[in-house]
C-alpha cells in the first residue's frame, strides 16, 4: 500500500513539474512574441511628415560696387518673387528605445529633432545691371541664401512646429494603445506613461 501511495505522490510531482515547466515554456514564448510585435512595429514605422505650409516672398536686391574708389558706383538690382514649400517631419525609424521583456517595459530613449525642408521656386522681375556690374552665380547664391534664412525665421515664428508636435504626439500615443494591449508598461526615459494624455508633458 506503501509503495502504491509513494508511486502516486510521484507520479503527482512529476505531473505537476512537467505542467510548471509548460507553463513557463509558453510564457516565455508568448513573452518573446510579444517583444518581437513591439521591435517590428517600432521599426516599421517610417518618416512621418506631419506638417506642411507654403509661404510666399517678394525680395528687392540690390548691389552696388565701387569702380574707382568712392567717384563712380556701379548698380545691380532685381526683383525676386519666391513661393515655397515647407515640410516639418520626424524619422521615427530612429527612435531610440530600450526593451525590458522580463518586467515588460518598453522605454523610449529618445525622439530624433524634426527635419525641416523648404523647398523654394524663385521667379526674378527687373533685372538690372551694366557691363562693369554684371549679375553672377555668386549673386544668385546669395539672394538664395538670404530667402532662405528669412523663410525659416517665419516658419519659427508660425504654429507650424507646434502643429508637428501635436501630430508626433499623437502618432506616439498609439505605442501606448499597443503595449497597453499586451500587458505591457511603457516609458519615456524614466518618466512612467499611464495615459495617452501624458504624452502631452513629453519634452521633444
Amino acid at each position: 500500500m506503501r509503495k502504491i501511495l509513494l508511486g502516486a505522490i510521484i507520479t503527482l510531482v512529476i505531473l505537476f513539474a512537467f505542467k510548471q515547466c509548460n507553463t513557463k515554456k509558453e510564457d516565455k514564448i508568448v513573452l518573446q512574441e510579444s517583444s518581437m510585435l513591439i521591435q517590428e512595429q517600432i521599426k516599421n514605422v517610417g518618416k512621418l511628415v506631419v506638417t506642411e505650409g507654403h509661404f510666399s516672398e517678394v525680395f528687392n536686391y540690390k548691389n552696388s560696387k565701387e569702380i574707382f574708389g568712392q567717384y563712380f558706383t556701379s548698380n545691380k538690382k532685381a526683383l525676386v518673387v519666391v513661393n515655397a514649400d515647407v515640410t516639418i517631419a520626424y524619422d521615427l525609424s530612429k527612435i531610440e528605445f530600450k526593451i525590458d521583456s522580463e518586467n515588460k517595459i518598453l522605454t523610449i530613449v529618445s525622439i530624433p529633432k524634426e527635419e525641416i525642408k523648404v523647398n523654394p521656386d524663385f521667379e526674378y522681375y527687373d533685372v538690372q545691371a551694366d557691363f562693369l556690374n554684371p549679375f553672377e552665380a555668386n549673386d544668385y547664391n546669395e539672394i538664395k541664401e538670404i530667402v532662405k534664412q528669412s523663410l525659416m525665421k517665419k516658419v519659427e515664428a508660425s504654429d507650424l512646429k507646434t502643429n508637428a508636435k501635436n501630430r508626433l504626439i499623437s502618432e506616439l500615443s498609439k505605442f501606448y494603445i499597443l503595449t497597453n494591449s499586451l500587458g505591457w508598461t511603457l516609458k519615456s526615459n524614466e518618466n512612467f506613461i499611464g495615459s495617452q494624455t501624458d504624452f502631452q508633458n513629453l519634452k521633444l
